[in-house]
């Protein structure tokens, strides 16, 4: 029997932030290229983190961050190669957009690489704007209405 998926939420000043970091540094900085100083940024502190774990292993992350009085950031959505496929990524992602709503956060808005698009696509998030280059990978934001909560 394979060992359940457990999701944690956290805020930047949780030693849990180690094991987030540490799967965003193998999947942007080892298996992407990105630059460690561009990966890791002042950002970290202050954001909520999601990580999902299987068992004791760290297998994705997400971080979220407020734009203003009204709108969240999404962002840093990172899967382990060997987990990828399985939902894990849209899991964090409806966390996040969850806790956001129960903040009263009405809008996320996310910077997506091109081939992560369907994924935010499945989740309700719409592209706006052109193509841009995000540490040498190419982006695209998109942007989705958190419903109230009722």
């Amino acid at each position: 029997m394979a060992a359940p998926l457990l999701l944690d939420l956290f805020p930047g000043t949780d030693p849990q932030l180690r094991d987030a970091l540490s799967v965003r540094e193998t999947v942007f900085v080892q298996e992407q290229g990105v630059p460690l100083e561009e990966e890791i940024d002042d950002y970290d502190g202050v954001a909520w983190h999601v990580l999902a774990r299987v068992g004791d292993a760290p297998v994705a992350t997400a971080r979220l961050i407020s734009l203003d009085a009204d709108r969240v950031k999404i962002g840093r959505v990172a899967t382990l190669p060997d987990y990828r496929g399985q939902g894990i990524a849209t899991k964090l992602v409806k966390l996040l957009m969850e806790y956001a709503r129960r903040e009263g956060f009405s809008e996320a808005v996310l910077d997506s690489q091109l081939e992560a698009m369907p994924l935010y696509e499945k989740l309700g998030f719409v592209a706006e704007g052109p193509v841009f280059l995000d540490a040498g990978i190419l982006h695209r934001r998109m942007t989705r209405k958190l419903d109230p909560i009722v």
